[in-house]
């Protein structure tokens, strides 16, 4: 997810995401770091034949045959076959029925013939009875409190007693004051900076919906503010650790707020697990710190050397590193919610490492333990999955409150025989048994610890969902400007094979066994972003390693002229049938596919429609699609459009949503049939 706070360019408070598309250098000013393999060399290593589009099966003619990246032509044919046997017999009639929309820059949500979308809230707007309403220009902290916070990004639906009511838990990543302000003024107006705080965190809201249209309810029961100065517990086993402790926490175990809170996830037990990310650029002057141990850990984890762009140093301490060294290390990590319980202490869940965190997505293993899985979005860095100790227990709710506080954390190595393996990232690994004194330190340090073991450098992971149909695990990487040349590790290329990558790419994975709690895998790739008739234009018949960045794939989908352009994956979501729902951040800056807004689409996976990638949603000017969530029913479509009108300032020049006035304000939408189906159909 961006974050897009002003100052742009070089200064560090914004990392690769900051304009939608990565950009070179900001992976060497995040810190030295082993040259560990990466993932596209893996695949372009082993490809002989520039044939993704050409070939087809005899017997299911939209399915290409020819071998993939780490798929061996045996597999491809079982899972070829499957897909037919399973169309034959009629399993997969339920298909995407809807006439995609075009690409557009038009500011609006444009959605296809027979469904219609609402705006269910926006920035500003109040969760309870009596409170203040949005006033432009004039926000104050204390308001804001008592409203939904600025640029929306996860939504979770969490049920209530039927399928006309429900909860939606909502992450609020980040401000621009710009965007906020009629003359922001960093450092110099304090107030400004307790609205940006305010601001921040997430939002649960009660909903309820009549005559097909859901409505906000302005509950004292449920809905409930969290923000930047919200305070929450520090539970597993960097709890209490050195690197943890501050002059306000000298026990290391409880910090106020959450910042950054990008993607996320819900648990088996219902609850809300949001996960910061780029938590670094609010945390101040890491070049002053003396503790070069702590100097080379900020350094890794890309904290700002001088100056923040909110500058909140300046009016609180504990965003300066040099006043409060190991503040910075409180943050990158998934937080634990209960949305039914507004007096729930939110819970900082260490075992889960702590990087830039993306998603936090879920399923049971065969034995019942969780398992969580995540990304970390960074040019270079890691995809990972947790492992719990304990087992779900569906009878109990409150017994699984504490699950994530034990168990092991992984990180993937990826062969570029389409092979990989998880990696242990505990004491019991002896790589790291010899650098760190204790879990806790692992932990505090994931990144480093990640790059012991030779874990593979991905471009940028953002969200890692399993499918709930198949069990398969899909990866997305949203883009990486900065792979301008092949690296050492083969299985790294393979698994990130264009040098540079603008379009981004998706990755399906195989758990050995069909246990997500194993520690082998198998993986391909599915999707190749990007623009399908510019790749066919090229007319390459020759794969080699380091494919042209504008290579496309799409899952041996044989009729490129029916294909959607999409670039930049972003948050990724399944219906009920377990087709894969896209939304991108960062297709207008993508001349290749003509710099449309970003969007959401669809693309099946399986069947003989797999890799038959549509749009289905384009959201206004200068926003960023985000989180796609289902109501139960899979009848209503929830979305997050967050940074409308991007870089318009305030008024806005750019964009006048949702409201047609000057100024644009980030909002939930909810997109329905007008005839009353799932979505899609």
């Amino acid at each position: 997810m961006t974050d897009h706070n002003a100052p742009r360019a070089e200064e560090p408070i914004l990392d690769e995401e900051a304009t939608g598309i990565d950009r070179p250098g900001l992976h060497a000013a995040a810190g030295e770091r082993p040259k560990n393999e990466h993932f596209g060399e893996i695949i372009a290593r082993n490809i002989e034949r520039r044939s993704f589009l050409l070939g087809a099966a005899a017997t299911v003619p939209v399915l290409m045959t020819a071998k993939l990246p780490g798929l061996s032509n045996e597999a491809q044919a079982a899972e070829t076959a499957e897909d037919a046997i399973e169309a034959a017999a009629g399993k997969k009639a339920d298909k995407l029925s809807f006439t995609p929309i075009q690409p557009t820059q038009a500011d609006a949500i444009v959605v296809p013939e027979g469904y219609e979308s609402q705006v269910l809230i926006s920035w500003g707007d109040p969760l309870f009875e009596g409170g203040p309403e949005f006033a432009a220009g004039k926000q104050s902290a204390e308001f804001q409190a008592q409203q939904f916070g600025f640029n929306c990004d996860f939504v979770g639906y969490f049920p209530l007693e039927d399928d006309k009511s429900g909860l939606l838990a909502v992450n609020h990543e980040y401000t621009t004051g710009t965007d906020m302000f009629r003359d922001y003024a960093p450092g110099v107006k304090k107030f400004q900076a307790d609205v940006e705080m305010a601001a921040h965190g997430g939002s649960v809201i009660e909903i309820k919906k009549s005559g097909g249209r859901w409505s906000v309810v302005k509950s004292e029961k449920y809905n409930r503010r969290i923000t930047a100065e919200t305070e929450m517990k520090i539970t597993g086993p960097a709890a209490g650790h050195k690197l943890m402790r501050t002059s306000a926490d000298p026990k290391g175990k409880t910090v106020y707020g959450m910042l950054n809170n990008c993607s996320g996830g819900k648990t088996p037990w219902g609850t809300w697990l949001t996960c910061e990310e780029n938590f670094n650029q609010y945390f101040a002057n890491a070049a002053l710190v003396e503790n070069e141990e702590l100097k080379a850990l900020h350094a890794r984890y890309g904290v700002s050397t001088g100056a923040t762009g909110r500058q909140w140093e300046k009016f609180y301490d504990r965003f300066d590193t040099v006043k409060e060294p190991n503040e910075a290390n409180r943050f990158g990590w998934v937080v634990e919610i209960d949305p039914y319980d507004p007096t729930f202490v939110p819970k900082k869940r260490t075992s889960l490492g702590r990087a830039k965190h993306e998603a936090a997505t879920c399923i049971l293993a065969k034995d019942g333990r969780v398992v969580v899985y995540t990304g970390d979005d960074q040019q270079f860095d890691y995809v990972y999955k947790f492992v719990s100790k304990g087992k779900f227990d569906e009878t109990n709710r409150k017994a699984n409150f504490d699950l994530l506080d034990e168990g092991v954390l992984y990180v993937a190595k990826f062969h570029d025989d389409g092979t990989g393996e998880w990696l242990e990232l505990s004491m019991n690994n002896p790589v790291l048994a010899g650098q760190f004194k204790n879990d806790g330190e692992i932990l505090v340090k994931t990144r480093l610890a990640a790059d012991a073991v030779g874990a593979t450098a991905m471009d940028r992971p953002e969200d890692c969902q399993p499918n709930p149909v198949t069990g398969r695990v899909y990866l997305t990487m949203t883009n990486n400007s900065a792979r301008t040349t092949l690296r050492e590790d083969a299985g790294e290329v393979k698994a990130n094979p264009r040098v540079p990558n603008p379009s981004g790419h998706i990755i399906e994975v195989d758990e050995a066994e069909g246990d997500h709690a194993s520690t082998a895998f198998e993986w391909r790739i599915f999707l190749l972003c990007g623009n399908p008739e510019i790749d066919l234009k090229t007319k390459q018949k020759q794969l080699k390693p380091g494919l042209d960045s504008k290579a496309t794939f799409f899952a041996g989908y044989a009729d490129p002229a029916a294909l959607g352009k999409v670039g930049s994956p972003d948050n990724i979501a399944f219906d009920g049938e377990g087709n894969l729902w896209i939304a991108t951040d960062g297709q207008p800056s993508n001349a290749d596919i003509g710099n449309p807004n970003d969007a959401l689409h669809v693309v099946p996976t399986q069947g003989p429609d797999r890799g038959y990638l549509r749009q289905f949603l384009s959201g206004p000017k200068g926003c960023e699609v985000c989180g796609p969530e289902f109501s139960d029913d899979f009848k209503t479509l929830f979305a997050a459009i967050q940074h409308p009108g991007e870089g318009g300032g305030f008024p806005n020049t750019i964009s006048r949503w949702p409201d047609d006035k000057p100024y644009a304000r980030p909002a939930v939408i909810a997109v329905k049939n007008s005839k009353g189906k799932k979505i899609g159909r």
